[in-house]
Protein backbone atom coordinates (compact mmCIF):
# COMPACT_ATOMS: atom_id res chain seq x y z
CA UNK A 1 0.00 0.00 0.00
CA UNK A 2 1.38 3.63 -0.87
CA UNK A 3 1.10 5.74 1.59
CA UNK A 4 1.96 9.96 1.11
CA UNK A 5 4.45 11.48 3.79
CA UNK A 6 5.84 15.09 4.58
CA UNK A 7 9.33 15.28 2.99
CA UNK A 8 9.90 18.79 3.89
CA UNK A 9 8.22 21.90 5.31
CA UNK A 10 8.58 25.64 4.80
CA UNK A 11 7.31 28.43 5.64
CA UNK A 12 7.42 32.90 4.68
CA UNK A 13 6.77 35.74 6.43
CA UNK A 14 6.59 39.15 5.16
CA UNK A 15 9.46 41.52 6.27
CA UNK A 16 6.79 43.98 7.14
CA UNK A 17 5.24 43.81 10.41
CA UNK A 18 2.57 45.93 12.48
CA UNK A 19 2.50 44.87 16.40
CA UNK A 20 -0.38 46.30 18.71
CA UNK A 21 1.41 49.59 19.72
CA UNK A 22 1.14 49.77 15.81
CA UNK A 23 -3.15 48.95 16.11
CA UNK A 24 -3.26 51.48 18.84
CA UNK A 25 -2.12 54.07 16.25
CA UNK A 26 -5.17 53.34 14.15
CA UNK A 27 -8.10 52.37 16.28
CA UNK A 28 -9.80 52.42 19.48
CA UNK A 29 -7.50 49.44 21.33
CA UNK A 30 -4.72 48.47 23.72
CA UNK A 31 -2.24 46.06 23.42
CA UNK A 32 -3.55 44.33 26.38
CA UNK A 33 -7.20 44.31 24.99
CA UNK A 34 -5.67 42.67 21.87
CA UNK A 35 -3.58 40.11 23.95
CA UNK A 36 -6.21 39.00 26.60
CA UNK A 37 -8.72 38.19 24.02
CA UNK A 38 -6.88 37.21 20.95
CA UNK A 39 -3.28 36.30 22.10
CA UNK A 40 -2.10 38.19 19.01
CA UNK A 41 1.30 40.35 19.43
CA UNK A 42 2.14 41.08 15.93
CA UNK A 43 1.51 40.41 12.67
CA UNK A 44 3.31 40.69 8.93
CA UNK A 45 1.33 42.45 6.38
CA UNK A 46 2.61 42.01 2.74
CA UNK A 47 3.91 45.13 0.91
CA UNK A 48 2.17 46.84 -2.23
CA UNK A 49 4.39 45.33 -4.79
CA UNK A 50 3.49 41.80 -3.07
CA UNK A 51 1.20 38.66 -4.42
CA UNK A 52 0.39 36.05 -3.10
CA UNK A 53 2.19 34.30 -5.42
CA UNK A 54 5.21 35.46 -4.25
CA UNK A 55 4.43 34.26 -0.18
CA UNK A 56 3.63 30.89 -1.85
CA UNK A 57 7.10 30.77 -3.75
CA UNK A 58 9.65 32.33 -0.65
CA UNK A 59 8.08 29.45 1.66
CA UNK A 60 7.72 26.31 -1.17
CA UNK A 61 11.65 27.06 -1.67
CA UNK A 62 12.38 26.07 1.69
CA UNK A 63 10.03 23.16 1.77
CA UNK A 64 11.68 21.87 -1.20
CA UNK A 65 15.28 22.38 -0.23
CA UNK A 66 14.85 20.63 2.92
CA UNK A 67 12.73 17.71 1.15
CA UNK A 68 15.56 17.97 -1.33
CA UNK A 69 13.61 17.75 -4.73
CA UNK A 70 14.10 20.14 -7.30
CA UNK A 71 11.42 22.21 -10.13
CA UNK A 72 11.42 18.95 -12.39
CA UNK A 73 10.14 16.82 -9.98
CA UNK A 74 7.22 18.23 -8.77
CA UNK A 75 4.46 16.91 -10.74
CA UNK A 76 1.89 18.50 -8.55
CA UNK A 77 0.81 21.91 -7.15
CA UNK A 78 -1.92 22.42 -4.23
CA UNK A 79 -2.74 25.59 -3.17
CA UNK A 80 -4.90 26.59 -0.06
CA UNK A 81 -6.08 30.65 -0.70
CA UNK A 82 -8.91 32.88 -0.27
CA UNK A 83 -6.50 35.95 -1.58
CA UNK A 84 -5.08 34.88 -4.86
CA UNK A 85 -3.08 37.05 -7.56
CA UNK A 86 -6.28 37.15 -10.12
CA UNK A 87 -9.31 35.70 -10.20
CA UNK A 88 -7.56 33.39 -13.13
CA UNK A 89 -5.42 31.65 -13.51
CA UNK A 90 -5.23 30.12 -10.82
CA UNK A 91 -2.31 30.87 -8.35
CA UNK A 92 -0.99 27.80 -8.29
CA UNK A 93 -0.01 27.85 -12.10
CA UNK A 94 1.48 31.33 -11.76
CA UNK A 95 3.60 29.96 -8.99
CA UNK A 96 4.83 27.00 -11.51
CA UNK A 97 5.96 29.30 -14.30
CA UNK A 98 7.69 31.52 -11.47
CA UNK A 99 9.20 28.10 -10.01
CA UNK A 100 10.67 27.17 -13.22
CA UNK A 101 8.13 23.55 -12.56
CA UNK A 102 7.79 21.68 -16.01
CA UNK A 103 3.94 21.18 -16.83
CA UNK A 104 1.96 19.64 -14.30
CA UNK A 105 -1.38 19.73 -12.59
CA UNK A 106 -1.67 22.87 -11.00
CA UNK A 107 -4.92 24.50 -8.99
CA UNK A 108 -6.00 26.50 -6.10
CA UNK A 109 -9.27 26.25 -4.29
CA UNK A 110 -10.79 28.34 -1.66
CA UNK A 111 -12.52 27.24 1.58
CA UNK A 112 -10.86 29.99 4.04
CA UNK A 113 -9.27 29.30 6.86
CA UNK A 114 -9.42 25.45 6.24
CA UNK A 115 -7.67 25.66 2.29
CA UNK A 116 -4.72 23.79 3.74
CA UNK A 117 -6.37 21.03 5.20
CA UNK A 118 -8.28 21.11 2.29
CA UNK A 119 -5.20 21.24 0.22
CA UNK A 120 -3.00 18.52 1.34
CA UNK A 121 -6.11 15.91 1.88
CA UNK A 122 -6.80 16.54 -2.31
CA UNK A 123 -2.85 15.70 -2.55
CA UNK A 124 -2.38 12.95 -0.65
CA UNK A 125 -5.60 11.35 -2.42
CA UNK A 126 -3.30 12.15 -5.53
CA UNK A 127 -0.43 10.16 -4.08
CA UNK A 128 -2.26 7.42 -2.82
CA UNK A 129 -3.91 6.90 -6.30
CA UNK A 130 -0.88 6.21 -7.90
CA UNK A 131 -1.19 9.84 -10.09
CA UNK A 132 1.97 11.81 -8.32
CA UNK A 133 5.03 11.07 -6.68
CA UNK A 134 6.08 14.91 -5.42
CA UNK A 135 3.08 17.00 -4.82
CA UNK A 136 4.25 20.78 -3.36
CA UNK A 137 1.18 21.70 -1.06
CA UNK A 138 0.79 25.42 0.08
CA UNK A 139 -1.62 27.25 2.22
CA UNK A 140 -0.91 31.22 1.55
CA UNK A 141 -2.77 34.50 1.99
CA UNK A 142 -2.54 38.11 1.69
CA UNK A 143 -5.39 38.47 3.63
CA UNK A 144 -5.04 41.80 5.02
CA UNK A 145 -6.07 43.32 1.39
CA UNK A 146 -9.27 42.29 2.67
CA UNK A 147 -9.75 44.36 5.81
CA UNK A 148 -11.00 47.16 7.06
CA UNK A 149 -8.37 48.76 8.64
CA UNK A 150 -10.71 50.99 10.89
CA UNK A 151 -12.65 48.32 11.97
CA UNK A 152 -11.12 46.98 16.06
CA UNK A 153 -12.93 44.16 15.38
CA UNK A 154 -11.00 42.50 12.50
CA UNK A 155 -8.05 44.68 11.86
CA UNK A 156 -6.30 43.14 15.05
CA UNK A 157 -7.06 39.31 14.11
CA UNK A 158 -5.32 38.80 10.72
CA UNK A 159 -1.73 39.08 9.11
CA UNK A 160 -0.20 37.75 5.67
CA UNK A 161 1.79 34.68 5.44
CA UNK A 162 2.52 31.10 3.30
CA UNK A 163 3.19 27.89 4.88
CA UNK A 164 4.63 24.80 1.96
CA UNK A 165 5.05 21.18 2.49
CA UNK A 166 6.49 18.30 -0.11
CA UNK A 167 3.83 15.73 0.17
CA UNK A 168 5.59 12.18 -1.44
CA UNK A 169 4.73 8.43 -1.42
CA UNK A 170 5.58 6.40 1.25
CA UNK A 171 6.22 2.76 2.08
CA UNK A 172 5.53 3.76 5.76
CA UNK A 173 2.13 5.41 6.82
CA UNK A 174 2.65 8.85 7.00
CA UNK A 175 -1.00 10.64 6.41
CA UNK A 176 -3.44 8.49 8.20
CA UNK A 177 -6.74 9.92 7.21
CA UNK A 178 -7.77 13.05 6.57
CA UNK A 179 -12.25 14.44 7.18
CA UNK A 180 -13.36 17.34 5.73
CA UNK A 181 -16.85 19.02 6.06
CA UNK A 182 -18.91 21.85 5.57
CA UNK A 183 -21.92 23.70 6.61
CA UNK A 184 -23.52 26.57 4.01
CA UNK A 185 -25.92 27.65 6.67
CA UNK A 186 -23.36 29.70 8.71
CA UNK A 187 -22.38 31.60 5.82
CA UNK A 188 -23.96 35.49 7.12
CA UNK A 189 -21.29 34.61 10.58
CA UNK A 190 -18.15 35.29 8.34
CA UNK A 191 -18.09 36.42 4.60
CA UNK A 192 -16.51 38.40 1.94
CA UNK A 193 -19.46 40.98 0.73
CA UNK A 194 -17.73 41.00 -2.97
CA UNK A 195 -17.60 38.46 -5.86
CA UNK A 196 -17.50 38.12 -9.33
CA UNK A 197 -21.41 37.47 -9.81
CA UNK A 198 -22.70 39.32 -6.72
CA UNK A 199 -21.77 42.67 -5.86
CA UNK A 200 -18.52 43.13 -8.00
CA UNK A 201 -18.91 46.86 -9.00
CA UNK A 202 -18.52 46.99 -5.14
CA UNK A 203 -15.13 45.77 -4.93
CA UNK A 204 -13.02 49.18 -3.32
CA UNK A 205 -15.98 50.48 -1.30
CA UNK A 206 -16.02 51.24 2.51
CA UNK A 207 -18.19 48.38 2.95
CA UNK A 208 -16.04 45.61 1.19
CA UNK A 209 -14.72 44.08 3.98
CA UNK A 210 -14.50 40.48 6.08
CA UNK A 211 -17.80 40.31 7.74
CA UNK A 212 -17.59 38.58 11.09
CA UNK A 213 -19.89 37.55 13.85
CA UNK A 214 -17.60 37.03 16.23
CA UNK A 215 -19.15 35.27 19.18
CA UNK A 216 -21.02 33.47 16.87
CA UNK A 217 -17.97 32.38 15.02
CA UNK A 218 -16.11 31.28 18.52
CA UNK A 219 -19.06 29.22 19.92
CA UNK A 220 -19.20 27.37 16.52
CA UNK A 221 -15.47 26.65 15.54
CA UNK A 222 -14.80 25.68 19.49
CA UNK A 223 -17.53 22.81 19.19
CA UNK A 224 -16.82 21.63 15.39
CA UNK A 225 -12.97 22.11 16.21
CA UNK A 226 -12.94 19.42 18.94
CA UNK A 227 -15.80 17.21 16.66
CA UNK A 228 -13.50 16.56 14.29
CA UNK A 229 -10.21 16.10 16.23
CA UNK A 230 -12.45 13.20 17.74
CA UNK A 231 -13.49 12.06 14.46
CA UNK A 232 -9.86 11.58 12.98
CA UNK A 233 -9.16 9.80 16.59
CA UNK A 234 -12.10 7.59 15.84
CA UNK A 235 -11.47 6.58 12.64
CA UNK A 236 -8.25 5.40 13.22
CA UNK A 237 -9.16 3.71 16.45
CA UNK A 238 -6.92 6.06 18.51
CA UNK A 239 -6.96 8.45 21.24
CA UNK A 240 -5.35 11.39 22.75
CA UNK A 241 -2.40 9.71 24.32
CA UNK A 242 -1.32 8.81 20.87
CA UNK A 243 -1.22 11.80 19.88
CA UNK A 244 2.41 14.02 20.35
CA UNK A 245 1.24 17.26 18.96
CA UNK A 246 -1.95 19.41 18.68
CA UNK A 247 -1.90 21.81 15.20
CA UNK A 248 -4.91 23.91 15.15
CA UNK A 249 -5.50 27.19 12.81
CA UNK A 250 -4.09 30.04 14.90
CA UNK A 251 -7.49 31.86 14.75
CA UNK A 252 -7.69 33.43 18.17
CA UNK A 253 -5.70 31.99 21.48
CA UNK A 254 -8.92 31.75 23.19
CA UNK A 255 -10.53 29.27 20.83
CA UNK A 256 -7.30 27.40 20.48
CA UNK A 257 -7.55 27.11 24.28
CA UNK A 258 -11.42 26.16 24.68
CA UNK A 259 -11.23 23.97 21.45
CA UNK A 260 -8.33 21.64 23.28
CA UNK A 261 -10.12 21.85 26.50
CA UNK A 262 -12.84 20.42 25.22
CA UNK A 263 -11.14 17.13 23.88
CA UNK A 264 -8.86 17.39 26.53
CA UNK A 265 -5.60 18.01 25.60
CA UNK A 266 -3.55 20.13 27.35
CA UNK A 267 -1.95 22.72 26.20
CA UNK A 268 1.45 21.84 26.25
CA UNK A 269 0.97 19.26 23.50
CA UNK A 270 -0.45 22.43 21.43
CA UNK A 271 1.54 24.05 19.01
CA UNK A 272 0.62 27.49 18.97
CA UNK A 273 1.94 30.34 16.94
CA UNK A 274 -0.64 32.98 16.57
CA UNK A 275 1.17 35.46 19.12
CA UNK A 276 3.91 35.67 16.10
CA UNK A 277 1.41 36.27 12.91
CA UNK A 278 -2.25 36.55 13.73
CA UNK A 279 -4.77 34.59 12.32
CA UNK A 280 -3.11 34.10 8.54
CA UNK A 281 -6.12 32.09 7.30
CA UNK A 282 -5.00 28.65 5.16
CA UNK A 283 -1.52 29.64 5.44
CA UNK A 284 -1.73 29.35 9.54
CA UNK A 285 -1.22 25.46 9.82
CA UNK A 286 1.76 25.11 7.37
CA UNK A 287 3.25 27.68 9.71
CA UNK A 288 2.29 26.20 12.82
CA UNK A 289 3.82 22.72 11.30
CA UNK A 290 7.13 24.23 10.44
CA UNK A 291 7.84 25.95 13.13
CA UNK A 292 7.22 23.45 15.88
CA UNK A 293 9.66 21.08 13.58
CA UNK A 294 12.35 23.76 13.02
CA UNK A 295 12.34 24.41 16.96
CA UNK A 296 12.62 20.84 17.30
CA UNK A 297 9.69 19.77 18.91
CA UNK A 298 7.68 18.22 16.55
CA UNK A 299 10.55 15.01 15.64
CA UNK A 300 10.14 12.20 12.95
CA UNK A 301 7.81 9.63 14.06
CA UNK A 302 6.04 11.54 15.89
CA UNK A 303 2.15 11.39 15.84
CA UNK A 304 0.46 14.90 14.69
CA UNK A 305 -3.55 15.78 14.19
CA UNK A 306 -3.77 19.13 12.14
CA UNK A 307 -7.21 21.07 12.10
CA UNK A 308 -8.67 24.01 10.90
CA UNK A 309 -11.83 25.96 10.66
CA UNK A 310 -13.15 29.03 7.85
CA UNK A 311 -15.95 30.83 6.71
CA UNK A 312 -18.56 28.74 5.16
CA UNK A 313 -18.46 27.17 7.28
CA UNK A 314 -15.90 24.39 6.33
CA UNK A 315 -13.30 22.52 8.36
CA UNK A 316 -10.88 19.97 8.64
CA UNK A 317 -8.27 17.42 9.98
CA UNK A 318 -5.58 15.47 9.27
CA UNK A 319 -4.21 12.99 11.26
CA UNK A 320 -0.34 12.06 10.30
CA UNK A 321 2.58 10.72 11.69
CA UNK A 322 5.65 12.39 10.83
Amino acid sequence: MTFSRIGGTGRYLPERVLTNADREKIVDTTDEWIRTRTGIEERHVATDDEQTSDLCVNAAKIAMADAGVDPQDIDLIVIGTTSPDLLFPNVATIVQHKMGIPACAAFSLETACSGFIYAISTADKFIRAGDTKCALVIGAEIITRLIDWEDRNTCVLFGDGAGAVILQPSEEQGIMSTHLGADGQYKDLLYYPVGVSNNLAAAGVGDSRIMMAGNEVFKVAVKTLASIAQTALDANNMTLDDVDWLIPHQANLRIIQAAAKRIGMPMEKVIQTVQMHGNTSAASVPLALDVGIRDGRIKRGQTLLLEAFGGGFTWGSVLLRY
